[in-house]
Protein backbone atom coordinates (compact mmCIF):
# COMPACT_ATOMS: atom_id res chain seq x y z
CA UNK A 1 0.00 0.00 0.00
CA UNK A 2 1.19 3.47 -0.79
CA UNK A 3 0.87 6.58 1.30
CA UNK A 4 -2.00 7.91 -0.81
CA UNK A 5 -3.83 4.66 -1.53
CA UNK A 6 -7.40 3.81 -0.63
CA UNK A 7 -8.95 0.70 -2.18
CA UNK A 8 -12.30 -1.06 -2.33
CA UNK A 9 -11.08 -3.55 0.27
CA UNK A 10 -10.25 -0.67 2.62
CA UNK A 11 -13.95 0.21 2.55
CA UNK A 12 -14.83 -3.38 3.50
CA UNK A 13 -12.49 -3.23 6.51
CA UNK A 14 -13.60 0.29 7.46
CA UNK A 15 -17.22 -0.87 7.72
CA UNK A 16 -16.20 -3.94 9.73
CA UNK A 17 -14.43 -1.67 12.20
CA UNK A 18 -16.97 1.14 12.45
CA UNK A 19 -20.22 -0.77 11.89
CA UNK A 20 -19.43 -4.39 12.70
CA UNK A 21 -22.89 -5.31 13.95
CA UNK A 22 -24.94 -3.20 11.57
CA UNK A 23 -26.81 -5.00 8.80
CA UNK A 24 -25.26 -3.93 5.53
CA UNK A 25 -26.72 -6.44 3.07
CA UNK A 26 -30.19 -7.90 2.67
CA UNK A 27 -30.78 -10.61 0.09
CA UNK A 28 -33.99 -12.62 0.37
CA UNK A 29 -34.17 -13.91 3.94
CA UNK A 30 -30.46 -13.24 4.53
CA UNK A 31 -29.47 -10.24 6.62
CA UNK A 32 -25.68 -9.89 6.75
CA UNK A 33 -23.81 -7.46 9.00
CA UNK A 34 -20.74 -5.57 7.85
CA UNK A 35 -18.66 -7.71 10.20
CA UNK A 36 -20.02 -10.90 8.67
CA UNK A 37 -19.49 -9.53 5.18
CA UNK A 38 -15.83 -8.73 5.90
CA UNK A 39 -15.31 -12.22 7.33
CA UNK A 40 -16.81 -13.77 4.18
CA UNK A 41 -14.59 -11.55 2.03
CA UNK A 42 -11.43 -12.49 3.97
CA UNK A 43 -12.18 -16.20 3.85
CA UNK A 44 -12.94 -16.17 0.14
CA UNK A 45 -9.83 -14.08 -0.57
CA UNK A 46 -7.75 -16.66 1.29
CA UNK A 47 -9.31 -19.47 -0.73
CA UNK A 48 -8.69 -17.69 -4.02
CA UNK A 49 -5.08 -17.03 -3.06
CA UNK A 50 -4.52 -20.64 -2.06
CA UNK A 51 -5.74 -21.87 -5.44
CA UNK A 52 -3.29 -19.58 -7.20
CA UNK A 53 -5.24 -16.42 -8.02
CA UNK A 54 -2.76 -13.55 -7.74
CA UNK A 55 -2.75 -9.83 -8.33
CA UNK A 56 -3.72 -9.02 -11.92
CA UNK A 57 -5.49 -12.32 -12.62
CA UNK A 58 -9.00 -11.97 -14.00
CA UNK A 59 -12.06 -13.60 -12.46
CA UNK A 60 -14.99 -13.83 -14.88
CA UNK A 61 -18.51 -13.89 -13.43
CA UNK A 62 -21.86 -14.64 -15.06
CA UNK A 63 -24.50 -14.36 -12.37
CA UNK A 64 -27.75 -12.82 -11.30
CA UNK A 65 -27.49 -10.33 -8.43
CA UNK A 66 -26.79 -11.90 -5.04
CA UNK A 67 -24.78 -11.19 -1.91
CA UNK A 68 -22.14 -13.73 -3.02
CA UNK A 69 -21.46 -11.57 -6.08
CA UNK A 70 -20.63 -8.64 -3.80
CA UNK A 71 -18.49 -10.85 -1.54
CA UNK A 72 -16.54 -11.92 -4.62
CA UNK A 73 -15.99 -8.27 -5.57
CA UNK A 74 -14.58 -7.67 -2.08
CA UNK A 75 -12.34 -10.75 -2.14
CA UNK A 76 -10.92 -9.85 -5.54
CA UNK A 77 -10.22 -6.34 -4.25
CA UNK A 78 -8.24 -7.73 -1.32
CA UNK A 79 -5.86 -9.84 -3.40
CA UNK A 80 -5.66 -7.46 -6.35
CA UNK A 81 -7.48 -9.72 -8.80
CA UNK A 82 -9.53 -8.04 -11.54
CA UNK A 83 -13.25 -8.74 -11.74
CA UNK A 84 -14.71 -9.45 -15.18
CA UNK A 85 -18.51 -9.35 -14.83
CA UNK A 86 -20.26 -10.51 -18.00
CA UNK A 87 -23.76 -9.57 -19.09
CA UNK A 88 -25.84 -12.73 -18.67
CA UNK A 89 -28.14 -11.60 -21.47
CA UNK A 90 -25.42 -12.15 -24.06
CA UNK A 91 -25.36 -15.14 -26.37
CA UNK A 92 -22.64 -17.76 -25.63
CA UNK A 93 -20.74 -16.62 -28.71
CA UNK A 94 -20.68 -13.06 -27.39
CA UNK A 95 -19.52 -14.23 -23.95
CA UNK A 96 -16.76 -16.21 -25.65
CA UNK A 97 -15.41 -13.06 -27.30
CA UNK A 98 -15.12 -11.38 -23.88
CA UNK A 99 -13.47 -14.42 -22.31
CA UNK A 100 -10.90 -14.62 -25.09
CA UNK A 101 -10.27 -10.89 -24.78
CA UNK A 102 -9.43 -11.01 -21.06
CA UNK A 103 -8.29 -14.66 -20.53
CA UNK A 104 -9.59 -15.07 -16.97
CA UNK A 105 -7.97 -17.71 -14.76
CA UNK A 106 -11.26 -18.45 -12.97
CA UNK A 107 -14.86 -18.58 -14.15
CA UNK A 108 -17.76 -18.18 -11.72
CA UNK A 109 -21.41 -18.66 -12.58
CA UNK A 110 -24.79 -18.92 -10.94
CA UNK A 111 -26.67 -22.20 -11.39
CA UNK A 112 -28.81 -21.19 -14.38
CA UNK A 113 -25.71 -20.55 -16.54
CA UNK A 114 -23.50 -23.53 -15.67
CA UNK A 115 -24.34 -25.57 -18.74
CA UNK A 116 -23.45 -22.71 -21.09
CA UNK A 117 -20.37 -21.80 -19.08
CA UNK A 118 -19.15 -25.40 -18.97
CA UNK A 119 -19.02 -25.50 -22.77
CA UNK A 120 -17.25 -22.13 -22.87
CA UNK A 121 -14.70 -23.21 -20.26
CA UNK A 122 -13.96 -26.42 -22.17
CA UNK A 123 -13.04 -24.40 -25.24
CA UNK A 124 -10.87 -21.87 -23.37
CA UNK A 125 -7.92 -23.63 -21.68
CA UNK A 126 -6.76 -20.46 -19.93
CA UNK A 127 -9.69 -20.99 -17.53
CA UNK A 128 -8.04 -23.06 -14.80
CA UNK A 129 -10.78 -23.06 -12.18
CA UNK A 130 -14.58 -23.17 -12.27
CA UNK A 131 -16.85 -22.18 -9.40
CA UNK A 132 -20.58 -21.88 -8.95
CA UNK A 133 -22.64 -19.52 -6.84
CA UNK A 134 -24.93 -21.91 -5.03
CA UNK A 135 -24.88 -25.61 -5.75
CA UNK A 136 -22.15 -26.98 -8.00
CA UNK A 137 -22.45 -29.12 -11.09
CA UNK A 138 -21.22 -29.36 -14.69
CA UNK A 139 -17.65 -29.36 -13.39
CA UNK A 140 -18.17 -26.27 -11.21
CA UNK A 141 -17.32 -26.45 -7.51
CA UNK A 142 -19.40 -24.33 -5.09
CA UNK A 143 -17.73 -21.00 -4.43
CA UNK A 144 -18.45 -21.58 -0.74
CA UNK A 145 -15.91 -24.42 -0.76
CA UNK A 146 -13.17 -21.80 -1.18
CA UNK A 147 -14.08 -19.92 2.00
CA UNK A 148 -11.28 -21.23 4.20
CA UNK A 149 -10.52 -20.09 7.74
CA UNK A 150 -6.84 -19.33 7.15
CA UNK A 151 -5.78 -15.80 6.36
CA UNK A 152 -3.87 -14.83 3.23
CA UNK A 153 -0.20 -15.39 4.02
CA UNK A 154 1.16 -12.13 2.64
CA UNK A 155 -0.99 -9.04 2.16
CA UNK A 156 -1.19 -8.16 -1.54
CA UNK A 157 0.15 -4.73 -2.42
CA UNK A 158 -2.95 -3.23 -4.03
CA UNK A 159 -2.94 0.41 -5.03
CA UNK A 160 -5.69 2.88 -5.86
CA UNK A 161 -4.35 3.01 -9.41
CA UNK A 162 -4.62 -0.77 -9.90
CA UNK A 163 -7.41 -2.24 -12.05
CA UNK A 164 -10.45 -3.43 -10.11
CA UNK A 165 -13.00 -4.34 -12.77
CA UNK A 166 -13.29 -4.67 -16.55
CA UNK A 167 -16.74 -3.85 -17.93
CA UNK A 168 -17.28 -4.41 -21.63
CA UNK A 169 -19.15 -1.75 -23.52
CA UNK A 170 -21.06 -2.18 -26.77
CA UNK A 171 -19.25 -3.71 -29.73
CA UNK A 172 -17.55 -1.25 -32.09
CA UNK A 173 -16.80 -2.73 -35.51
CA UNK A 174 -17.87 -6.08 -34.13
CA UNK A 175 -15.56 -6.10 -31.09
CA UNK A 176 -16.68 -5.15 -27.57
CA UNK A 177 -14.28 -2.90 -25.66
CA UNK A 178 -13.33 -3.68 -22.07
CA UNK A 179 -13.29 -0.49 -20.01
CA UNK A 180 -10.83 -0.90 -17.14
CA UNK A 181 -11.85 0.84 -13.91
CA UNK A 182 -9.44 1.24 -11.01
CA UNK A 183 -10.02 1.13 -7.27
CA UNK A 184 -9.48 4.88 -7.31
CA UNK A 185 -12.19 5.33 -9.95
CA UNK A 186 -14.70 3.50 -7.75
CA UNK A 187 -13.71 5.44 -4.62
CA UNK A 188 -13.99 8.77 -6.45
CA UNK A 189 -17.43 7.88 -7.86
CA UNK A 190 -18.54 6.84 -4.37
CA UNK A 191 -17.48 10.11 -2.79
CA UNK A 192 -19.09 12.19 -5.55
CA UNK A 193 -22.44 10.37 -5.31
CA UNK A 194 -22.39 10.46 -1.52
CA UNK A 195 -22.01 14.24 -1.71
CA UNK A 196 -24.44 14.99 -4.53
CA UNK A 197 -27.20 12.41 -3.91
CA UNK A 198 -27.08 12.52 -0.13
CA UNK A 199 -26.00 8.89 0.30
CA UNK A 200 -25.16 8.64 4.00
CA UNK A 201 -25.01 5.92 6.64
CA UNK A 202 -28.81 5.95 6.90
CA UNK A 203 -29.20 5.20 3.18
CA UNK A 204 -30.99 2.04 2.07
CA UNK A 205 -30.29 1.23 -1.57
CA UNK A 206 -32.40 -1.16 -3.62
CA UNK A 207 -29.78 -2.96 -5.74
CA UNK A 208 -32.01 -3.81 -8.68
CA UNK A 209 -29.74 -2.98 -11.62
CA UNK A 210 -27.41 -5.85 -12.58
CA UNK A 211 -24.01 -5.95 -10.91
CA UNK A 212 -22.31 -6.43 -14.28
CA UNK A 213 -23.37 -2.87 -15.20
CA UNK A 214 -21.55 0.23 -13.99
CA UNK A 215 -24.81 1.73 -12.72
CA UNK A 216 -25.69 -1.37 -10.68
CA UNK A 217 -22.17 -1.91 -9.35
CA UNK A 218 -21.66 1.80 -8.79
CA UNK A 219 -24.76 2.39 -6.67
CA UNK A 220 -24.04 -0.73 -4.60
CA UNK A 221 -20.51 0.56 -3.95
CA UNK A 222 -21.77 4.08 -3.15
CA UNK A 223 -24.11 2.71 -0.48
CA UNK A 224 -21.47 0.35 0.95
CA UNK A 225 -18.86 3.11 1.16
CA UNK A 226 -21.31 5.34 3.05
CA UNK A 227 -22.11 2.53 5.49
CA UNK A 228 -25.64 2.21 4.15
CA UNK A 229 -27.64 -0.91 3.40
CA UNK A 230 -27.80 -2.73 0.06
CA UNK A 231 -31.08 -4.58 -0.48
CA UNK A 232 -30.09 -6.96 -3.26
CA UNK A 233 -32.68 -8.11 -5.81
CA UNK A 234 -31.75 -11.19 -7.84
CA UNK A 235 -33.62 -9.87 -10.86
CA UNK A 236 -36.10 -7.07 -11.38
CA UNK A 237 -39.72 -7.72 -10.51
CA UNK A 238 -42.01 -4.73 -9.96
CA UNK A 239 -44.15 -6.33 -7.27
CA UNK A 240 -41.13 -7.53 -5.29
CA UNK A 241 -39.42 -4.15 -5.71
CA UNK A 242 -42.41 -2.29 -4.30
CA UNK A 243 -42.71 -4.71 -1.37
CA UNK A 244 -39.01 -4.29 -0.57
CA UNK A 245 -39.19 -0.50 -0.79
CA UNK A 246 -42.06 -0.45 1.68
CA UNK A 247 -40.69 -3.10 4.06
CA UNK A 248 -37.05 -2.01 4.15
CA UNK A 249 -37.74 1.74 3.87
CA UNK A 250 -35.58 2.07 0.77
CA UNK A 251 -34.24 5.59 0.29
CA UNK A 252 -32.13 5.33 -2.88
CA UNK A 253 -32.86 3.77 -6.24
CA UNK A 254 -31.40 3.84 -9.73
CA UNK A 255 -33.27 2.35 -12.68
CA UNK A 256 -33.48 2.09 -16.46
CA UNK A 257 -36.70 2.08 -18.48
CA UNK A 258 -39.22 0.59 -18.02
CA UNK A 259 -38.41 -0.32 -14.40
CA UNK A 260 -39.45 2.93 -12.71
CA UNK A 261 -42.78 3.18 -14.55
CA UNK A 262 -43.52 -0.43 -13.55
CA UNK A 263 -42.70 0.34 -9.91
CA UNK A 264 -44.96 3.40 -9.89
CA UNK A 265 -47.78 1.46 -11.55
CA UNK A 266 -47.45 -1.39 -9.06
CA UNK A 267 -47.39 0.96 -6.07
CA UNK A 268 -50.47 2.76 -7.32
CA UNK A 269 -52.43 -0.45 -7.90
CA UNK A 270 -51.32 -2.22 -4.71
CA UNK A 271 -51.51 0.75 -2.38
CA UNK A 272 -47.99 0.06 -1.11
CA UNK A 273 -46.14 2.98 0.46
CA UNK A 274 -42.95 3.93 -1.41
CA UNK A 275 -42.60 7.42 0.04
CA UNK A 276 -39.43 6.39 1.90
CA UNK A 277 -37.61 7.10 -1.39
CA UNK A 278 -35.46 10.21 -1.15
CA UNK A 279 -33.26 10.08 -4.27
CA UNK A 280 -33.89 8.30 -7.57
CA UNK A 281 -31.57 8.38 -10.54
CA UNK A 282 -31.11 6.93 -13.98
CA UNK A 283 -32.38 7.35 -17.51
CA UNK A 284 -36.09 7.73 -18.11
CA UNK A 285 -38.85 9.64 -19.85
CA UNK A 286 -39.40 13.13 -18.40
CA UNK A 287 -43.03 12.30 -17.60
CA UNK A 288 -41.94 9.25 -15.57
CA UNK A 289 -39.35 11.30 -13.71
CA UNK A 290 -41.93 13.91 -12.72
CA UNK A 291 -44.46 11.27 -11.83
CA UNK A 292 -41.89 9.67 -9.53
CA UNK A 293 -41.27 12.93 -7.73
CA UNK A 294 -44.97 13.63 -7.34
CA UNK A 295 -45.78 10.12 -6.08
CA UNK A 296 -42.88 9.72 -3.66
CA UNK A 297 -41.54 13.17 -2.78
CA UNK A 298 -38.08 11.97 -3.85
CA UNK A 299 -35.67 14.03 -5.93
CA UNK A 300 -34.96 12.59 -9.35
CA UNK A 301 -31.33 13.08 -10.41
CA UNK A 302 -30.44 13.44 -14.08
CA UNK A 303 -26.97 13.27 -15.54
CA UNK A 304 -24.58 12.25 -18.25
CA UNK A 305 -22.05 9.49 -17.89
CA UNK A 306 -20.52 6.33 -19.27
CA UNK A 307 -18.83 3.19 -18.06
CA UNK A 308 -15.62 5.02 -18.99
CA UNK A 309 -16.42 7.79 -16.48
CA UNK A 310 -17.43 5.37 -13.71
CA UNK A 311 -21.02 6.52 -14.03
CA UNK A 312 -22.30 10.09 -13.98
CA UNK A 313 -19.79 12.87 -14.54
CA UNK A 314 -22.52 15.55 -14.75
CA UNK A 315 -25.50 15.39 -12.44
CA UNK A 316 -28.16 17.52 -10.75
CA UNK A 317 -31.76 17.25 -9.53
CA UNK A 318 -34.33 17.23 -12.34
CA UNK A 319 -35.92 20.53 -11.29
CA UNK A 320 -32.62 22.42 -10.98
CA UNK A 321 -32.29 22.88 -14.75
CA UNK A 322 -35.15 20.97 -16.47
CA UNK A 323 -34.13 19.35 -19.74
CA UNK A 324 -30.41 19.46 -19.01
CA UNK A 325 -28.08 16.57 -18.17
CA UNK A 326 -26.83 18.30 -15.05
CA UNK A 327 -23.60 20.13 -14.29
CA UNK A 328 -20.15 18.69 -13.75
CA UNK A 329 -19.83 16.80 -10.48
CA UNK A 330 -17.33 17.75 -7.76
CA UNK A 331 -14.77 15.24 -9.09
CA UNK A 332 -15.15 15.81 -12.83
CA UNK A 333 -14.06 18.47 -15.27
CA UNK A 334 -16.17 18.69 -18.44
CA UNK A 335 -15.75 20.84 -21.53
CA UNK A 336 -16.99 20.95 -25.12
CA UNK A 337 -14.55 20.87 -28.04
CA UNK A 338 -14.73 21.03 -31.83
CA UNK A 339 -13.24 18.50 -34.26
CA UNK A 340 -9.80 20.01 -33.68
CA UNK A 341 -10.06 19.72 -29.87
CA UNK A 342 -10.49 23.47 -29.43
CA UNK A 343 -12.87 24.52 -26.66
CA UNK A 344 -16.05 26.09 -28.01
CA UNK A 345 -18.10 28.94 -26.48
CA UNK A 346 -21.19 28.29 -24.31
CA UNK A 347 -24.21 27.26 -26.37
CA UNK A 348 -22.10 25.80 -29.18
CA UNK A 349 -22.45 22.04 -29.81
CA UNK A 350 -19.30 19.92 -29.78
CA UNK A 351 -17.85 16.73 -28.37
CA UNK A 352 -18.15 16.20 -24.61
CA UNK A 353 -14.72 15.57 -23.10
CA UNK A 354 -13.93 14.74 -19.47
CA UNK A 355 -10.96 14.55 -17.14
CA UNK A 356 -10.49 13.83 -13.45
CA UNK A 357 -10.37 10.83 -11.11
CA UNK A 358 -13.58 9.35 -12.55
CA UNK A 359 -11.98 8.68 -15.94
CA UNK A 360 -11.15 5.03 -16.54
CA UNK A 361 -7.67 3.57 -17.10
CA UNK A 362 -8.27 2.68 -20.74
CA UNK A 363 -9.53 -0.17 -22.89
CA UNK A 364 -8.19 -3.64 -22.14
CA UNK A 365 -5.66 -4.76 -24.77
CA UNK A 366 -6.53 -1.81 -27.02
CA UNK A 367 -3.67 0.71 -26.70
CA UNK A 368 -4.36 2.45 -30.01
CA UNK A 369 -8.04 3.02 -29.19
CA UNK A 370 -7.11 4.15 -25.67
CA UNK A 371 -4.57 6.68 -26.96
CA UNK A 372 -7.13 8.05 -29.40
CA UNK A 373 -9.78 8.35 -26.69
CA UNK A 374 -7.31 10.12 -24.36
CA UNK A 375 -5.88 12.54 -26.94
CA UNK A 376 -4.93 16.01 -25.73
CA UNK A 377 -5.19 14.83 -22.11
CA UNK A 378 -8.99 14.43 -22.10
CA UNK A 379 -11.33 11.45 -22.37
CA UNK A 380 -13.32 11.91 -25.57
CA UNK A 381 -16.79 10.52 -24.97
CA UNK A 382 -17.94 10.40 -28.58
CA UNK A 383 -21.09 12.29 -27.58
CA UNK A 384 -22.18 15.74 -28.71
CA UNK A 385 -23.49 18.30 -26.24
CA UNK A 386 -23.34 21.95 -25.31
CA UNK A 387 -22.79 23.83 -22.07
CA UNK A 388 -24.93 26.83 -21.21
CA UNK A 389 -23.63 29.99 -19.55
CA UNK A 390 -24.15 28.43 -16.10
CA UNK A 391 -22.25 25.23 -16.88
CA UNK A 392 -25.21 22.90 -17.35
CA UNK A 393 -24.78 20.23 -20.02
CA UNK A 394 -27.37 19.81 -22.74
CA UNK A 395 -27.10 16.55 -24.60
CA UNK A 396 -27.45 16.77 -28.40
CA UNK A 397 -26.56 13.45 -30.04
CA UNK A 398 -23.82 10.89 -30.53
CA UNK A 399 -20.98 11.43 -32.93
CA UNK A 400 -21.31 9.57 -36.22
CA UNK A 401 -18.23 7.48 -35.38
CA UNK A 402 -19.90 6.32 -32.17
CA UNK A 403 -23.58 6.13 -32.96
CA UNK A 404 -25.12 4.28 -30.06
CA UNK A 405 -28.63 3.04 -29.22
CA UNK A 406 -29.67 2.57 -25.59
CA UNK A 407 -32.74 0.32 -25.24
CA UNK A 408 -33.51 0.03 -21.53
CA UNK A 409 -30.08 1.33 -20.51
CA UNK A 410 -28.10 -1.23 -22.53
CA UNK A 411 -25.59 -0.08 -25.14
CA UNK A 412 -26.05 -1.28 -28.72
CA UNK A 413 -23.98 -0.19 -31.71
CA UNK A 414 -25.83 -0.16 -35.05
CA UNK A 415 -22.92 -1.89 -36.82
CA UNK A 416 -23.32 -4.97 -34.65
CA UNK A 417 -27.02 -5.28 -35.48
CA UNK A 418 -26.41 -4.52 -39.15
CA UNK A 419 -23.83 -7.30 -39.30
CA UNK A 420 -26.39 -9.78 -37.91
CA UNK A 421 -29.06 -8.57 -40.35
CA UNK A 422 -26.75 -9.01 -43.33
CA UNK A 423 -26.11 -12.63 -42.34
CA UNK A 424 -29.63 -13.40 -43.56
CA UNK A 425 -29.38 -14.54 -47.18
CA UNK A 426 -32.33 -12.38 -48.25
CA UNK A 427 -31.02 -9.10 -46.83
CA UNK A 428 -28.93 -6.99 -49.22
CA UNK A 429 -28.47 -3.76 -47.25
CA UNK A 430 -29.32 -2.60 -43.75
CA UNK A 431 -29.27 0.66 -41.83
CA UNK A 432 -29.93 0.57 -38.08
CA UNK A 433 -30.61 3.50 -35.75
CA UNK A 434 -32.44 4.40 -32.56
CA UNK A 435 -35.95 5.81 -32.31
CA UNK A 436 -37.81 7.15 -29.25
CA UNK A 437 -39.74 4.49 -27.37
CA UNK A 438 -42.16 5.14 -24.47
CA UNK A 439 -41.38 1.80 -22.79
CA UNK A 440 -37.63 1.38 -23.23
CA UNK A 441 -36.56 5.01 -23.74
CA UNK A 442 -35.06 4.12 -27.11
CA UNK A 443 -35.77 1.27 -29.52
CA UNK A 444 -33.85 -0.25 -32.42
CA UNK A 445 -35.16 0.26 -35.94
CA UNK A 446 -33.78 -1.38 -39.08
CA UNK A 447 -34.41 -0.24 -42.65
CA UNK A 448 -33.42 -2.99 -45.10
CA UNK A 449 -33.52 -3.99 -48.75
CA UNK A 450 -34.39 -7.58 -49.73
CA UNK A 451 -33.35 -9.82 -52.58
CA UNK A 452 -35.73 -9.74 -55.54
CA UNK A 453 -38.61 -12.13 -55.03
CA UNK A 454 -37.99 -12.58 -51.30
CA UNK A 455 -41.02 -13.05 -49.03
CA UNK A 456 -39.04 -12.32 -45.85
CA UNK A 457 -41.28 -10.73 -43.19
CA UNK A 458 -40.19 -8.21 -40.51
CA UNK A 459 -40.90 -10.49 -37.54
CA UNK A 460 -39.04 -13.35 -39.17
CA UNK A 461 -35.97 -11.14 -39.58
CA UNK A 462 -36.27 -9.84 -36.01
CA UNK A 463 -36.19 -13.39 -34.65
CA UNK A 464 -33.30 -14.23 -36.96
CA UNK A 465 -31.23 -11.45 -35.39
CA UNK A 466 -32.27 -12.54 -31.89
CA UNK A 467 -30.88 -16.00 -32.64
CA UNK A 468 -27.43 -14.57 -33.37
CA UNK A 469 -26.85 -11.82 -30.82
CA UNK A 470 -28.35 -10.94 -27.42
CA UNK A 471 -32.12 -10.49 -27.68
CA UNK A 472 -31.99 -6.94 -26.34
CA UNK A 473 -30.03 -6.07 -29.51
CA UNK A 474 -32.74 -7.24 -31.91
CA UNK A 475 -34.71 -4.57 -33.79
CA UNK A 476 -38.12 -3.68 -32.48
CA UNK A 477 -39.07 -2.32 -35.90
CA UNK A 478 -38.06 -3.53 -39.38
CA UNK A 479 -39.00 -1.73 -42.59
CA UNK A 480 -38.27 -3.08 -46.07
CA UNK A 481 -37.64 -0.55 -48.86
CA UNK A 482 -36.73 -0.75 -52.53
CA UNK A 483 -33.42 1.08 -52.03
CA UNK A 484 -31.47 3.06 -49.44
CA UNK A 485 -30.20 6.61 -50.11
CA UNK A 486 -26.46 6.79 -50.75
CA UNK A 487 -23.68 9.32 -50.27
CA UNK A 488 -21.42 10.39 -53.13
CA UNK A 489 -18.95 7.61 -52.32
CA UNK A 490 -21.70 4.97 -52.53
CA UNK A 491 -22.13 4.36 -48.80
CA UNK A 492 -25.56 4.30 -47.16
CA UNK A 493 -26.48 7.85 -46.14
CA UNK A 494 -27.44 7.25 -42.53
CA UNK A 495 -28.72 10.77 -41.93
CA UNK A 496 -31.07 10.61 -44.90
CA UNK A 497 -32.33 7.17 -43.86
CA UNK A 498 -33.06 8.46 -40.36
CA UNK A 499 -34.78 11.55 -41.77
CA UNK A 500 -37.02 9.48 -44.04
CA UNK A 501 -37.75 6.54 -41.74
CA UNK A 502 -37.07 7.87 -38.25
CA UNK A 503 -40.69 7.74 -37.14
CA UNK A 504 -41.86 4.64 -35.26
Amino acid sequence: MGLYDLTVYDIVRKNALLRKNKVGFICGSLRMTFGEFADQVDRLAAGLAQMGIVKGDRIAVVSMNCHEFLVLYGAAAKIGAIMLPINWRLKPEEMDVILKDCTPKALVGSSEYLEILSTLADSNPFIQARFSIGEGGKGFEPLSSLKVHEKVGEEAQVHASDPFVIIHTAAVEGRPRGAVLSHGNIIAANVQSMAVMGIQEEAVHLAVLPLFHIAGLGMAMHAMHAGGINVVMRKFDAREAVELIEREKVTHLETFPPMLASILDEAASSGKDITSLKAVGGLDHPDTMRRCQEATGAKFFVGFGQTETTGFCTICPLDERPGSAGKEGPLAKVKIVDDYDREVPPGTPGEIVVRGPLVFLGYWNMPRETDYTFREGWHHTGDIGKLDEDGYLWYVKRKAEKELIKPGGENVYPAEVEKALLEHPDVLEACVFGVPDPQWGEAIKAVCTRRSGSSLEPQELIEFVASRIARYKKPKYVVFVESLPKTQDGAVDREKVKAQYGQT
